[in-house]
């Protein structure tokens, strides 16, 4: 095995690009992605049947369709139709749509946003409807029902299901690769192209995802025993013990 090149400032370079890139794409896609999936979420339990058809519609064809031809529709398709549009290359946001991280960070937000809003909507309807009318019975408005009761139990019943989510958008970051944006795997592959090493780059990024996954686990792992709401677990095992 030959690691020789990772003393060079320019493969460090090529890797530190990717690698933070990498963790800006996971960051802004899991943020808003989540965001957006509350509201898909939401829509389809208690909004208008108009509205709930169309959520549905867009789960339907975010989930029944390959990431990767998602990432091409966005980033060839929309990408190239917008600077034929008049005044698009002039506005302010021209710097932004031009922008090959804008259409990586679009096509997973929606796709985090589909996924994670059936879960968050499965949840919301396993919420036991005593919870909500003891809500009531207390005097609490619909939305402080919303945003006080019902939206965290929710979201606490299925947080370990949401950690898999986040696992799969950090698994789902490589498929960038396609377009031109630098992240760990085509740092990796330009690391191959110059030195003709096949395994040693792959390893190493191997190595990073792993490393980021085990991070991410903790992460939400502490998430879930902080989350308002939620018993510590050694309280939980010395209540299962007799006496």
């Amino acid at each position: 095995m030959d690691f020789s090149w990772l003393t060079d400032p320019f493969y460090q370079r090529y890797l530190w690009t990717g690698f933070v890139n990498t963790l800006w794409l996971v960051a802004v896609s899991g943020s808003l992605g989540l965001a957006l999936a509350v509201g898909v979420a939401l829509a389809q339990i208690r909004g208008p049947r108009p509205l709930a058809l169309l959520v549905r519609g867009f789960t339907t064809v975010i989930r029944g369709t390959p990431l990767l031809v998602q990432l091409f529709f966005f980033y060839d398709g929309v990408g190239r139709l917008l600077p034929a549009i008049p005044g698009v290359q002039e506005s302010l946001l021209w710097p932004l749509l031009r922008d090959p991280f804008f259409y990586g960070a679009l096509t997973f937000t929606l796709s985090v946003g589909a996924y994670s809003g059936e879960v968050i909507r499965g949840a919301l309807l396993s919420v036991p409807p005593g919870e909500l009318a003891a809500g009531r019975a207390f005097g609490l408005s619909r939305w402080q029902i919303l945003y006080r009761l019902w939206l965290p139990r929710g979201i606490q019943m299925c947080l370990p299901t949401l950690t898999g989510e986040m696992i799969l958008l950090l698994k789902s970051v490589p498929l960038v690769s396609t377009i031109a944006l630098m992240d760990l795997l085509k740092a990796a592959n330009l690391v191959r192209d110059e030195t003709f090493l096949v395994y040693e780059p792959l390893l190493l990024i191997a190595g990073i995802y792993l490393a980021m996954t085990l991070v991410l686990t903790a992460g939400m792992r502490l998430v879930e025993t902080r989350f308002p709401g939620a018993r510590p677990a050694r309280s939980r095992r010395r209540r299962l013990l007799p006496g």
